[in-house]
């Protein structure tokens, strides 16, 4: 590839790489938009994260007191008077 090669084809790329660059610019309300789905998308993520969480303390509690019950009912079951 001769010099005048290269420079022909650094210009012809730089030409379509600022042609591609106009065309997928996006208005300032479009931007607003997508950084604020991104930002919900996040919200949400977040949220269901904490659902979870929730849930499975929850869960967790509940196998307690599942439990203690069990071991009280035992006890009642066996002549402890409670």
């Amino acid at each position: 590839m001769t010099p005048e090669d290269r420079a022909l084809l650094v210009t012809d790329l730089t030409n379509v790489l600022r042609q591609r660059e106009a065309e997928n610019n996006l208005s300032s309300e479009e931007l607003a938009w997508v950084k604020n789905a991104i930002k919900a998308q996040n919200e949400m993520a977040q949220l269901r994260k904490a659902i979870i969480e929730k849930t499975l303390a929850g869960l967790i509690w509940a196998a307690v007191l599942g439990l203690g019950y069990l071991f009280v009912d035992f006890l009642r079951n066996h002549g402890l008077k409670i």
